[in-house]
């Protein structure tokens, strides 16, 4: 099923008061979306072009059970700020809930096109594949109930989007705590899709005691160092990308990186150079860093304050390294998982 933004970051340009937001957010969360749409219209009236509150008004409208009236406010924001992926992912929700599949892989396609590292785009593209392969299935065994390959492949499709199935993502029970894309491919559009909460970090599971042989040192002291090392190379990382010091930040990558979309290496080099040194000013903070060592890979997930420009970011980002050369590099990155 498809996976939509609740509340959580947007990739846009001046966002909301925090308090502002906070206060809407916590009004939707409480089950008054009566009072949460009030108060983001009373913000609107006076900021009728911020786009986090735009989003966040799209979602309060979703959750409203207003699928027509969401998807306005999350088409206007794409015309207005066709840089932003959630706008594109959260609208080809509700295409999706309406059976629109078309128009949901459109929208997913311009998301993944705006930002190739939204994992959960890419996600919910494949359900909406999958959703197109079950109508197309469907037909052909009108055309020709007599072909046998069909009704297999139909009815393994079924199984993966059936109630209860182990592939379905389970409810949240209260959507995150920053406007996210929620998604679902919901079989009717005032049904709220299912939504996996994007705003928290992954839990990572604390490894479990490790006996060591006698004559061997417990691993615990080296693993905090890792830990302290990757901690140290995911900032010094994001130093380098506010500095526009684009040696440092290109370095931060190991040979084995793997752009998004199967970019090559130097075209994804030479588009990261033009979006970073074209801006006067960038800032990138990070915070709720949580690592996870396995022997020389690692993964870092963190929470991401991206600031450039009139451009205010804060989104869940993911870094996979590796220990290469003895230095802690980034092989992966996504963001939104």
């Amino acid at each position: 099923m498809l996976s939509a933004v609740l509340l959580g970051a947007l990739s846009v340009g001046v966002s909301a008061r925090a308090d502002e937001f906070s206060d809407v957010s916590q009004l939707l969360r409480a089950g008054k979306p009566g009072e949460a749409l009030a108060k983001a219209d009373q913000f609107l009236a006076t900021k009728p072009r911020d786009p986090q509150m735009r989003f966040l008004r799209g979602v309060i409208l979703t959750e409203s059970g207003r699928a027509s009236d969401a998807i306005a406010v999350f088409l206007k924001l794409t015309e207005d700020f066709p840089e932003l992926p959630e706008p594109y992912n959260n609208l080809a929700v509700l295409y999706a809930g309406q059976s629109q599949f078309d128009k949901a892989r459109a929208a997913l396609e311009m998301a993944i096109r705006t930002n190739p590292s939204y994992a959960t785009a890419h996600e919910n593209l494949g359900d909406v594949y999958a959703k197109l392969a079950s109508q197309a299935y469907s037909k052909a065994l009108q055309l020709d109930g007599s072909n046998a390959a069909v009704a297999p492949k139909l009815a393994l499709i079924r199984d993966l989007f059936a109630p209860g199935s182990k592939a379905q993502r389970p409810a949240a029970s209260a959507p995150a705590t920053a406007p996210r894309p929620a998604t679902s491919v919901a079989a009717a559009p005032a049904v709220t899709p299912p939504v996996r909460p994007a705003s928290q970090p992954v839990a990572v599971p604390a490894p479990g005691p490790v006996a060591a042989p006698p004559a061997a040192p417990a691993p615990a002291p080296a693993a905090g160092g890792a830990d302290k090392e990757i901690e140290a190379a995911v900032r010094a990382w994001a130093a380098a990308w506010s500095a526009k010091d684009m040696s440092a930040y290109l370095a931060a990558y190991g040979k084995d990186f793997e752009p998004a979309n199967k970019q090559a290496r130097k075209a994804w080099e030479e588009d990261r150079r033009s979006r970073i040194v074209g801006k006067s000013r960038i800032s990138v903070t990070v915070s709720d860093l949580a690592v996870s060592v396995n022997g020389d890979k690692a993964t870092a997930r963190f929470r991401q304050a991206y600031s450039a420009d009139n451009l205010n970011v804060t989104s869940r980002k993911t870094l996979e390294l590796a220990k290469q050369a003895n230095r802690w590099v980034i092989v992966r990155e996504s963001t939104g998982s």
